[in-house]
């Protein structure tokens, strides 16, 4: 209780949104060409990169502890190497959990800002260890990763919390229900050519779309952030543009073309008979 309280009161800290909005703006210019956002958001692996990396750095450092508490001075070589391989891995870490958050606002951009700053002032004990370490100070060394290692405990709480309680990174079509007869949506009429149209079936919202004669629907739900991706504009190559964080989502297939998002959009089979528009979801 007290740790969600603490969390809680970070999460209200107002006095972070400068600071917060100055240091995304700055993440999201250098990650605007795609390759880089695709890169780090991880629609190439199908999930988000950044929680799948952070395991090597936190795996990296508890080991050297360990090496540290069983073998002391006789481990020393090889806790410094572990050490080493946790910093190294630390890079690609932090800036893909950077560019993932640079797409946050409120309650999770600052729990996400103090989540960062926290690892990042581990990383700097870590460094400070190493060096110390490569000096032949061992007791420093040790001292400086036991700090650093708890430290980065306590923000991975933090993004913990911010996955599992907040859902940030989760699916947001994940739990949405199938429907596998053909539903009635819409008239024909309703939907003019390149403006994307909201509706309905079996309680899932699903946005259609008229490009060049053919017909498209996926779910209206952005996987990213719940993004409603009617309100999105269309793009070249037959994409959707999610309104809220700038994902691209292909039409034909619901595959990402651009990041944030890292999960593709559920696919609707949609028809055209005697005037009107009926869906029925793909399966999966």
């Amino acid at each position: 209780m007290m740790l969600q309280q603490l969390v809680q009161r970070i999460e209200g800290l107002h006095q972070l949104d400068s600071a917060c909005h100055a240091t995304a703006a700055w993440v999201a210019r250098a990650t605007r060409p795609r390759a880089v956002k695709n890169a780090l958001s991880g629609n190439w692996l199908g999930h988000p990169l950044h929680p799948a990396l952070t395991d090597l750095p936190i795996g990296a450092w508890a080991m050297a502890t360990l090496v540290d508490v069983t073998c002391g001075p006789a481990g020393a070589a090889a806790s410094r190497r572990l050490v080493g391989a946790g910093l190294i891995a630390a890079l690609p870490t932090a800036a893909a959990g950077a560019s993932d958050w640079s797409d946050s606002y409120g309650p999770e951009q600052r729990a996400g800002f103090v989540h960062a700053v926290s690892n990042a002032t581990a990383t700097v004990l870590q460094a400070g260890s190493w060096a110390a370490r490569r000096r032949g100070q061992h007791a420093t060394g040790m001292a400086l990763s036991g700090a650093g290692l708890g430290l980065t405990l306590a923000a991975a709480y933090l993004g913990g919390h911010l996955s599992f309680v907040r859902g940030v990174g989760v699916n947001h079509a994940a739990f949405q229900d199938t429907v596998g007869d053909w539903t009635d949506v819409a008239a024909v009429t309703d939907l003019g050519d390149g403006t994307p149209l909201r509706v309905t079936a079996g309680g899932v919202p699903v946005v259609l779309v008229r490009e060049n004669d053919s017909l498209y629907a996926l779910s209206a739900t952005c996987t990213h952030a719940g993004g409603p991706l009617d309100e999105g504009t269309l793009e070249g190559e037959g994409c959707l543009r999610c309104p809220w964080h700038g994902s691209v989502f292909r039409l034909a297939d619901g595959s990402v073309v651009r990041g944030p998002a890292s999960v593709a959009a559920p696919r609707w089979e949609v028809r055209a008979d005697d005037g009107r528009l009926f869906v029925r979801s793909v399966p999966a």
